[in-house]
């Protein structure tokens, strides 16, 4: 049983670095780490880097639930040791820790299109984590951990930029994935939240309250490195990365690290789904159709919550099936079929797009394979098979996951599209009307809380509204299991419960992130951590006051201003 980590030196004691005992480094990388330029990196699975310690650390806040899973005391995250490693400096850590970082390449493709002049050497050798670097891998509890800074300094794969990340974008990070996961979505995790008080970058922002798509100022804001945590960072585009070489014959062992790459996958995120004693080829089928399952859980999860990503690209795309990168993101207020919080990402990146850019992401995964499947025609049927039912698996995801919201044992379509246009029509906000649904109502008073703008004084719209939810109720009469059919009022409070474990009461709104991080730039953190409790409970009830705050529609004088309704960068 393992005992609890109070110092470093315990933590020394469950790490177990697989990737870069499993891996090559590229050829060109340091020993020591400094290599911080940006540069070609042609081969190898990673490249060595020594993180950039911020300056003068000062703790905000981590994951308490996270630290009890590690296994981790509490008190280690303010102390000096563990708030120098986890704020970049690996100096000076004990025999047993890695003292430098590694981050990894990845191929760049935007909704199935492979790009290269984003490379500063238009050779596509260029992309990668830029400013993500990971320093350590843990087995704690019998599970897997790997550990990554963000905004930890450069890398080869930085492009010119600093590679820092700011306060700001730090805090919305920190507190997105430990919401996620308390909302049961697959996720990185969060660990720690440091800041500098001394250490500032200079970004592009907007003004307060401006309209604008696009920054229109510089402004000074302090640095921060958060650590984000999961089985592994291991992409889509990694994959890409490799079979791309390999198709491409870019070097004589393209196709050895492209088949050392996959198997690394395999054991990191497969291993109980597939024997490691099969042939690859098997091996490979087995992965794609692995990994089908857990991408299209992990959209309709998405949708579920009304969570967007923004910018669905294949680089992040984890491999393991689970939400990675928290850069514009965005949870929907008012309901959109093509709701984007990114200025920058374009209609195929929004709400309910998202299956279908996890499909043009599960066709560069399924296209890197190939290489390895040459002259394997029946591996090479099956694995066309699996890409050619994504659609379908995807639909049946959505089906499942849109029957749970609305409380239905068999799905209605003609119910279902009529209140898609209703909400349309009307305004709703997603997460309050799903959850005034939950209650079971006998009238539309408790969903009218959902409406925006004028919908509530709208008699035919209301109308409209009072006819579906009788067809709806009449739809859970007649086929739900009498347990939940609503037709007593214990089946009721059974649905009712079943329904509130589906449909949460709070989901994180940008308008909630901009006070907490406006406080902290002045060294106020509170506002953090009251979003940290309410946001990891996101399915209770809360006080009145908590209520008031935060189960409410976002305010009208907030919609389309900068910053709150839309951002133009994550940085």
């Amino acid at each position: 049983m393992q005992e609890t980590i109070q110092t470093l030196d315990d933590l020394a004691k469950i790490a177990d670095y697989s990737l870069l005992n499993t891996l090559k480094a590229d050829p060109d990388s340091t020993e020591d780490g400094v290599d911080h330029d940006p540069r070609e990196v042609k081969s190898g699975h990673y490249v060595l880097v020594n993180p950039t310690p911020i300056e003068n650390p000062l703790y905000i806040a981590h994951s308490k639930a996270l630290f009890r899973e590690l296994g981790i005391a509490d008190t280690l995250a303010t102390s000096p040791e563990f708030m120098k490693m986890f704020s970049a400096d690996l100096s000076e850590l004990p025999e047993g820790l890695q003292k430098t970082g590694w981050a990894t390449g990845y191929a760049l493709s935007i909704y199935g299109t492979e790009y290269y002049q984003q490379c500063p050497f238009g050779t596509g050798n260029g992309y990668g984590d830029g400013r993500a670097i990971s320093i350590l891998e843990v087995v704690a509890k019998g599970k897997r951990w790997e550990m990554q800074l963000k905004g930890a300094g450069r890398t080869p794969y930085c492009r010119g930029a600093d590679g820092r990340a700011v306060l700001r974008s730090s805090i919305r990070e920190f507190l997105a994935q430990e919401h996620m996961h308390a909302l049961g979505v697959a996720t990185t995790r969060s660990l720690t939240l440091y800041t500098s008080k001394t250490e500032k970058v200079a970004r592009p922002w907007f003004r307060d309250g401006s309209y604008s798509k696009d920054p229109e100022v510089m402004v000074q804001e302090d640095v921060a490195v958060t650590t984000r945590v999961a089985s592994s960072f291991l992409r889509v585009g990694q994959l890409e990365l490799f079979g791309r070489r390999a198709r491409k014959k870019e070097h004589p062992k393209a196709m050895e690290e492209l088949e050392e790459f996959v198997l690394h996958v395999i054991k990191r995120e497969y291993s109980e789904e597939i024997d490691a004693n099969l042939p690859l080829e098997k091996k490979v089928v087995l992965l794609a159709k692995a990994f089908c399952e857990r991408l299209t859980t992990l959209v309709a999860e998405w949708i579920r919550v009304g969570y967007t990503q923004g910018n669905f690209n294949s680089d992040n795309c984890a491999l393991g099936g689970f939400t990675l990168d928290y850069g514009p993101f965005g949870f929907i207020d008012n309901f959109d079929p093509y709701y984007q919080p990114w200025t920058g990402g374009g209609r195929h990146f929004s709400f309910l797009n998202q299956p279908q850019a996890a499909e043009k992401n599960f066709h560069m995964f399924y296209s890197a394979l190939l290489p390895l499947l040459d002259s394997k025609e029946e591996a090479l049927k099956e694995l066309k098979s699996v890409r050619e039912r994504f659609s379908y698996t995807m639909q049946e995801k959505m089906i499942h996951m849109w029957k749970s919201k609305l409380g239905f044992s068999r799905f209605n379509p003609w119910i279902f599209n009529e209140l898609i246009e209703l909400m349309m029509e009307t305004k709703v906000d997603y997460t309050l009307f799903f959850r005034e649904l939950s209650n079971i109502p006998d009238t539309i008073e408790g969903l009218k809380k959902s409406f925006y703008g004028d919908a509530a004084l709208r008699t035919p719209l209301l109308q409209k509204w009072e006819a579906w939810l009788r067809k709806w109720k009449q739809h859970i009469h007649q086929t739900n299991d009498e347990s939940i059919n609503a037709t007593t009022q214990r089946s009721k409070e059974r649905l009712s419960k079943q329904m509130k474990r589906t449909n949460p009461k709070y989901t994180l709104r940008e308008w909630h992130l901009v006070p907490a991080y406006k406080a902290a730039q002045k060294g106020d953190y509170s506002l953090i951590h009251e979003l940290q409790k309410v946001m990891t409970r996101p399915y209770v009830e809360h006080s009145r006051e908590i209520e008031e705050k935060y189960y409410r529609k976002k305010p009208d004088e907030l919609f389309h201003i900068a910053g709150v309704s839309h951002v133009s960068c994550s940085s």
